[in-house]
């Protein structure tokens, strides 16, 4: 099992963390999700062969930014 930590770039509301959470447990080998729009991270667990790719593309397909 590994953590990402990402910082996203648009989220405004319980709304957009719920989108985001969402999202990313649709894809395949992510366990858990954790949002949070007033810091503006999310937090994902998720199995060792897990791309950080992935995750990335999904978040921009839904129209928020991974800032670098």
């Amino acid at each position: 099992m590994k953590e990402l930590k990402l910082k996203i770039d648009g989220m405004m509301c319980t709304g957009c963390e719920n989108r985001v959470q969402n999202a990313l447990k649709e894809v395949n080998g992510v366990e858990d999700v954790k949002a949070d729009h007033t810091t503006g991270y999310v937090t994902i667990k998720a199995k060792e062969d897990v791309s950080e790719n992935d995750i990335k593309e999904k978040i921009e397909d839904i129209g928020y930014d991974v800032v670098e």
